[in-house]
């Protein structure tokens, strides 16, 4: 368990400590989130992009450290972009992500 980010172990100390509270209506829950995860990872569209050789291989080894194949993480980063998960800060043009 020592590999947990931060994220992680603030869930797994929440849980320990009993400070999570089970929902009502769990399998109603449940069904939300399927179908919200289903539409998600639905791909029914297809994009020709040109980005340069060296974005490219930084994807593809961003990926390859994720454990998935470099569409599937640029078809996630764009989904958190619109979804506003990522948003650009307008001083520096980077892009950071939101709680």
């Amino acid at each position: 368990m020592s590999k947990l980010d931060p994220e992680e172990k603030e869930i797994l100390e929440a849980f320990e400590s009993g400070k999570l509270k089970p929902v009502k209506n769990r399998s109603r829950e449940l069904a939300r989130h399927r179908k919200v995860a289903e539409a998600t990872f639905t791909k029914n569209s297809r994009i020709n992009i040109r980005i340069s050789s060296k974005d490219l291989r930084a994807l593809q080894k961003r990926a390859l450290a994720e454990g998935m194949p470099y569409q599937t993480l640029v078809s996630s980063v764009l989904h958190k972009f619109v979804e506003g998960q990522i948003v650009e800060q307008p001083a520096n043009k980077r892009l950071q992500r939101t709680r």
